[in-house]
């Protein structure tokens, strides 16, 4: 006999617009959000010698280098801000966003197994990406804090300011722009899959127009004809707010970090649409 008054408790269908992003969906699937988090942050250390501690020598190497390559052979000035300090702040920030842009821009093409055999949220994968990697950031300010209290303690002139309370915003852009940014190049390269090997050259060279281990101040004084393009850049105006509200030094501009906060919003979105559209046909294409 033929079962009559079926009641699903889920039903899949295509989605009405490329816009509707199933955010409530995104939080019925919470637990596994949370458990791709964690993979992600257990994974980073899993089979290494030291383990969680690699948060920290990470950018210690890393300004260590730049101080001896950039601040000692090249001479780029800091802007009055201890060498430690100048470079840490820049990388704390850069490690967040160029982490979150080169994980994400390859989230169709590792999880393809997956995506072929369970249905849940494909956006549930970027975001726990973008999310566990603000662990790590935390992580990093913490060393950043460390120093900052040892120059402040030698009477080094640094000052935080209230400019400092921008940081929720300043993180927020840096995620929005790793997740539209990483969910765009995904999306392309399920169908031109030799763009992907362009991605890790495409950041190294952005790292160079962002103000990481260089002031704005730099650029503005000895090659003004590029500081129109070092402003277009959207991270250059959360680096230098950065800097100026926990160092006192730098530049702030409420027009330029407004510019950074709708450039964000427009790339989320635009994002969003393509990873929708390209969603729901990938596997035939990867």
């Amino acid at each position: 006999m033929p079962i009559k008054n079926k009641e699903w408790d889920l039903i899949i269908e295509p989605k009405a617009t490329f816009f509707s992003l199933n955010l409530k969906e995104v939080w019925v699937y919470k637990d596994l959000l949370e458990m791709y988090i964690k993979r992600e942050i257990v994974t980073f250390y899993k089979q290494t010698i030291l383990g969680p501690l690699w948060f920290f020598i990470q950018p210690f190497l890393t300004t260590f280098v730049y101080m001896f390559v950039f601040g000692g052979i090249a001479g780029i000035p800091t802007d009055g801000i201890p060498q430690p300090l100048f470079y840490l702040a820049g990388i704390c920030l850069w490690n967040y966003f160029s982490e979150s842009l080169t994980k994400t821009s390859d989230t169709f093409f590792t999880n393809q197994a997956v995506f072929g055999k369970v249905y849940f949220p494909r956006l549930i994968v970027p975001l726990s990406v973008t999310i566990s990697g603000l662990l790590k950031m935390t992580i990093q300010l913490i060393l950043f804090a460390g120093v900052y209290v040892y120059y402040f303690m030698k009477g080094t002139e640094v000052s935080m300011n209230a400019y400092a309370l921008l940081l929720p915003v300043l993180v927020f852009i840096l995620a929005g722009l790793g997740l539209g940014f990483g969910v765009i190049i995904s999306s392309m390269t399920t169908k031109y899959r030799d763009l992907k090997y362009l991605v890790t050259f495409a950041i190294q060279l952005w790292m160079y127009f962002t103000p990481v281990i260089y002031p704005l101040s730099v650029m503005e004084g000895n090659f003004k004809k590029f500081t129109w393009f070092i402003q277009m850049n959207p991270l250059t105006a959360v680096l230098e707010t950065f800097k100026y509200g926990f160092l006192g030094h730098g530049s702030f501009s409420w027009a330029a970090l407004s510019y950074s906060f709708i450039f964000t919003i427009v790339i989320l979105i635009f994002g969003m649409w393509v990873f929708n559209k390209v969603e729901r046909s990938f596997m035939d294409v990867v």
